[in-house]
């Protein structure tokens, strides 16, 4: 397992047209496994899912968000071009059904120099309530 740095940047569109971005730096662990690469973190009061511990699972054009503890636990979030994944968001105020079709998976992460760029657009819908438009990108340092 290997030390790095992430800086988290995450932006949402809304149907009013009104944006919100959120983007924080934190500490990290990598590892490798199965032709997989995997981060783990903690979450922090920005994301507003601090308790929550993350995993990014990248493999190839796809990455898999997993989340466990306090906030959000076991929530989980599958990203690969063109597909839906559905799924249940676990809140503070009770689970919500989720969807994402994922718009695009962007992967410049090089291995070898244990940094690079990972890029995510997306469609959310929680509950059929809320939609929007997301962008998550995770330079690793």
């Amino acid at each position: 397992m290997r030390d790095i740095t992430l800086k988290i940047t995450g932006k949402q569109v809304y149907d009013t047209h009104e944006e919100d971005q959120m983007e924080f730096v934190t500490e990290g662990q990598l590892y490798e496994r199965n032709n997989a690469i995997y981060m783990v973190y903690d979450e922090s009061e920005l994301s507003g899912m601090a308790g929550c511990k993350t995993t990014l699972k990248l493999a190839g054009d796809t990455l898999r968000m997993k989340r466990i503890g306090q906030a959000g636990a076991g929530t989980e979030m599958y990203f690969e071009e063109n597909k839906r994944f559905s799924s249940t968001y676990h809140t503070p105020y009770g689970p919500m059904d989720l969807e994402i079709l994922t718009r695009s998976v962007e992967n410049n992460f090089d291995m070898e120099s244990l940094s690079g760029r990972i890029a995510v657009c997306y469609d959310v819908s929680l509950q059929g309530m809320a939609e929007g438009k997301n962008k998550l990108e995770i330079n690793v340092m």
